[in-house]
């Protein structure tokens, strides 16, 4: 029982270095940037997204940049996608459409469909969102540009869901919240390991030059997380925090829907570097360990009040770096709900992980 009981101290002594770590990474001011204007290739690629196109593109448009384009990549749809497309691009000079009739065998869909689109750009800078994403305001191409310098091949955005009412709601924008804590610390740390291409910014002749998506052509997903895993460094990125550089997706509605969303996302991150995964995994096997390791003593072991008091310390801290975490990035997240969260998560990525570990086969769209 001692051993196991120093073994749930150093359990919880990790997870608590995990979060400091992670505060003093959000707690930093970061470096100021001379803003210049420079062009940008917006790239979105599409596949039977008529009616949220309806509502983005006017978004996009109304953009407060000096030089922009927006490039929509019509990925084989079946619904008024096209039709769409063609009458809006024949309004504004800005609007650019490609087409996709097919893809080729054995090849992602929406790599593909991205990769012909990055193609296509006029602009040295490529930032890519979501056709269920909708920009913060006005300001978001300008607000991501801030970052672009000489140095600089990479820039990574957050990308919350959109609050609504329900538990399910609530557990979707904490999960996004953890992986940004995550993923934007270690960037801003100097390790960047992953990005979202609801809101990641690159270079065109970056993409090209390492001949784009080459050797993961084949891997449904990853077009965003996998291409900066393996590109991008501490020396070449940046990060760009704040509510103007926010975009906001529409969260799934099931249970269902969102479990198989996490298991495509995790089964991905096999593929990552080994030191990324090693401190990754980590984090995620302390994180059950304090739960269900706490949950287990706390019953059996005759120092319950230790046990108990280290699992309140532990959530009290995390508590504190999600709120610093949010709201340097420019969001609201309701604190008091944090430890409900933070325990149901527990149980929620144990049933992901270990299916995202046995899963041979995922799909982006049909």
């Amino acid at each position: 029982m001692q051993i196991l009981e120093i073994s749930f101290y150093v359990v919880v002594g990790i997870q608590i270095v995990y979060f400091l770590v992670y505060c003093i990474a959000f707690s930093k001011k970061q470096a100021e940037k001379q803003a210049v204007a420079l062009p940008v290739s917006v790239i979105i690629c599409a596949h039977d997204e008529e009616e949220n196109l309806k509502e983005l593109i006017p978004l996009l448009l109304a953009q407060d940049h000096p030089e922009f384009e927006i490039i929509i990549v019509d990925d084989r749809s079946n619904d008024g996608t096209f039709d769409l497309l063609l009458t809006e691009t024949g309004k504004d000079h800005r609007l650019k459409m490609v087409h996709v009739n097919r893809t080729p065998p054995h090849v992602d869909t929406k790599k593909y469909a991205l990769t012909l689109g990055i193609k296509s750009a006029r602009y040295e800078w490529i930032l890519l969102t979501d056709a269920d994403c909708r920009p913060s305001g006005k300001d978001w191409i300008s607000a991501m540009s801030t970052q672009f310098s000489d140095t600089t091949q990479f820039v990574l955005g957050y990308a919350p869901y959109m609050r609504k009412s329900g538990v399910l709601n609530a557990f979707i924008r904490f999960d996004t919240l953890v992986t940004a804590i995550q993923y934007i610390a270690f960037a801003l740390l100097g390790r960047p390991y992953m990005g979202v291409g609801r809101n990641l910014a690159y270079r065109r002749s970056n993409f090209l030059e390492v001949k784009g998506f080459n050797n993961l052509l084949n891997v449904t997903g990853g077009d965003d997380d996998l291409f900066v895993n393996r590109h991008a460094k501490g020396s070449n990125t940046a990060v760009r925090m704040g509510a103007a550089s926010l975009t906001h997706s529409f969260p799934k509605t099931t249970w269902k829907a969102f479990y198989n969303q996490k298991v495509r996302h995790l089964s991905v991150g096999r593929r990552y570097r080994i030191i990324p995964r090693f401190f990754l995994g980590l984090f995620m096997i302390t994180w059950l360990l304090s739960w269900f390791g706490g949950i287990g003593l706390a019953f059996f072991s005759e120092q319950y009040y230790i046990i108990l008091g280290l699992l309140v310390l532990r959530t009290i801290v995390f508590t504190i770096t999600t709120q610093v975490a949010a709201k340097t990035l420019g969001e609201r997240f309701e604190g008091w709900a944090v430890p409900v969260l933070d325990f149901i998560y527990a149980f929620y990525y144990l049933v992901t992980g270990l299916a995202a570990s046995v899963t041979k086969k995922v799909r982006w769209k049909n």
